[in-house]
């Protein structure tokens, strides 16, 4: 290998590229290499699945639940009601590799050179995974838009590396969520899923959002008891056609039969854009 006798380019010089001074190159970057990478595998827009990175599956859940009842410590109560709030939760670990599946299945199977509707998580652990998992066990493939954060923060198994991103910039990882998305399905969450949730719904109420998305928020229960859209009416905060942005579902079924209907009259066949 040949030694480095003169200066170092300003492209290869790492102490610079990770200096403040070059922080706009590092955003670029995050935009450019990403856009290169769906470019190449052909991938015209997605499906995005947001939600809690806590939720685990069934299996998990009945590990922990088994391990619970078996437990004598001070603190065995709150370890079982934690374990049955798990097994709970876990139907939506479930659903959402099952709808995950159907809809790349149903994705698969249209007649286009182009990769439509795929599925697209945040690539770590709960929600994120079983979507993933879902596109995997269909034999597809699926995006995973990772982000560099103290936990929760390795890109799961079931994401191809040539479609696993791992981002600094949070608002560069909601610009891809959001840039190739055409529907949005939001299964619980806390903090982060809901800071998703409201800047998608944002965008889409101010029409910076330009091309048609479905957005779902599966789990109705779950969404009308953390959000209480009715007192934001009341307050003058929403008005109540704003309802219209998003709807409820909470089966597999429904949820797959809303977004498909709303592909097929939206994106697919004679005279349809991408955008």
């Amino acid at each position: 290998m040949k030694k480095q006798t003169g200066p170092v380019k300003a492209y290869n010089n790492l102490e610079f590229l990770n200096s403040s001074d070059a922080r706009t190159i590092r955003i670029l970057s995050e935009f450019y290499e990403p856009e290169a990478r769906f470019a190449r595998n052909n991938i015209v827009d997605t499906i995005v699945f947001f939600g809690l990175a806590r939720i685990c599956s069934r299996k998990d859940a009945l590990k922990l639940l088994s391990t619970a009842k078996k437990d004598k410590s001070p603190s065995s109560k709150r370890k079982f009601e934690h374990a049955l709030k798990a097994l709970e939760m876990s139907q939506y670990y479930e659903d959402s590799v099952e709808l995950s599946k159907r809809l790349t299945e149903w994705s698969m199977s249209l007649p286009s050179k182009e990769k439509r509707f795929i599925i697209c998580s945040g690539g770590g652990p709960g929600i994120m995974e079983a979507a993933n998992k879902g596109a995997k066990l269909a034999k597809g493939f699926s995006i995973g838009l990772n982000i560099s954060i103290p936990f929760e923060q390795f890109v799961n198994k079931y994401v191809e590396p040539e479609l696993a991103f791992e981002f600094h910039y949070f608002f560069m990882r909601k610009f891809w969520f959001s840039y190739l998305a055409k529907a949005l399905v939001a299964f619980p969450g806390g903090f982060g899923t809901m800071d998703e949730l409201m800047e998608i719904l944002t965008l889409v109420q101010t029409q910076k959002k330009s091309s048609p998305l479905k957005i779902i928020l599966y789990g109705e229960s779950y969404w009308r008891e953390v959000l209480n859209f009715e007192a934001l009416i009341e307050h003058g905060m929403i008005s109540s056609s704003d309802m219209k942005y998003f709807e409820f579902s909470s089966t597999v079924d429904n949820a797959f039969e809303k977004i498909t209907t709303y592909f097929t009259k939206n994106f697919l066949g004679k005279n349809k854009k991408h955008k």
